[in-house]
């Protein structure tokens, strides 16, 4: 299964690296990164693999909120079931 992370905010030093030690640290495998800088601000999706995490996926979630609040992102994690079923026409 897969899981869809955004992260928003304003650019700074070391945003890829905290958001990937993160997902490493619950076990959850990158498996593609898109980034951007625009006027400063710093956008990124990472598609992630969460077959083996180490928690409950609501704790991911919650890791990841926490972490971006910390640095001042918004970092928001969906699990692919529920971005597969808001895109479907």
């Amino acid at each position: 299964m897969l899981a869809v992370i955004t992260v928003t905010g304003k650019d700074t030093v070391g945003v890829l690296a905290k958001v990937s030690g993160e997902c490493a640290a619950v076990g959850a495998n990158i498996i593609d990164v898109s980034q951007t800088v625009m006027q400063g601000l710093f956008a990124m999706i990472m598609m992630v693999e969460i077959d083996n995490i180490y928690c409950d996926f609501t704790e991911m979630v919650d890791r990841m909120e926490a972490l971006g609040a910390g640095m001042g992102y918004v970092i928001h994690v969906m699990h692919e079931d529920i971005f597969n079923a808001m895109h479907r026409i």
